[in-house]
């Protein structure tokens, strides 16, 4: 979503470190619950799976192949809701998209608890991509950096970068991102973690930790909110 600069310089909800943190551990989670649940498909990190399309092909297995597209074709159409709902048309009737977002992510998880592996993998992990592209297309600044809540390539280069500046240029703001970026790399291994734990003990129905997980973002903004704090930087939100 397009987002105008912010002239008091406040950490908004949308852009803070414990949002950040926590979207990045519901990441790190679905990932390791479509992979367990799923037969190692990824709904997140979809360059895996272009990678794992890619060598399907090569190995002439196409049926398997196939079944690497659907998340693939569904986290581009979550890209393009997302880019529809910051659309100032759509927002005279979406008064608060990025809540919205919030809100479809917690059902759509939450559905996909009571899906029984019976059902084609094809089901979970395309709600899943779909919702995975509304949460990295709408949260997109930790602070005042680019970072990703749902894979950790770019996090990590951030956070070498800002390391490096620190230990060479003794840069103090450089020192702050280092942190503010380890948080979200340790926040989606945390997450992770609690994934491969839950799916062991729930199943499929470990993906309700998920949406609970999404229920405290969401209260986070109305916490906020109740503060006077800012919740996005645009006044579409």
């Amino acid at each position: 979503m397009t987002e105008a600069p912010n002239p008091r310089n406040v950490v908004v909800t949308s852009e803070s470190v414990r949002l950040g943190v926590l979207l990045a551990a519901v990441g790190g989670f679905v990932d390791v619950y479509t992979f367990m649940t799923r037969d190692g498909v990824f709904a997140n990190a979809q360059t895996a799976n272009v990678v794992l399309f890619g060598i399907d092909i090569a190995s002439g297995q196409w049926r398997s192949a196939m079944g690497y597209l659907p998340p693939l074709v569904a986290f581009a159409l979550g890209v393009f809701t997302a880019e529809v709902v910051s659309r100032p048309a759509v927002a005279r009737i979406v008064k608060r998209p990025v809540r919205a977002v919030l809100v479809i992510e917690i059902v759509v998880i939450a559905l996909v608890g009571f899906v029984p592996l019976s059902v084609p993998n094809a089901v979970v992990t395309i709600s899943i991509s779909f919702v995975a592209a509304l949460q990295v297309t709408t949260f997109r600044v930790l602070v005042d950096q680019a970072f990703s809540t749902t894979m950790t390539t770019g996090n990590l280069r951030s956070l070498s970068q800002a390391v490096f500046h620190r230990v060479t240029d003794g840069d103090k703001a450089a020192g702050a991102r280092a942190i503010n970026f380890g948080s979200v790399i340790a926040g989606f291994l945390g997450g992770a973690v609690l994934g491969a734990v839950m799916v062991r003990m729930l199943d499929t129905g470990a993906a309700w930790v998920a949406s609970g997980m999404l229920v405290v973002a969401l209260a986070l903004f109305m916490f906020d909110e109740w503060r006077g704090v800012p919740r996005v930087r645009h006044p579409l939100a």
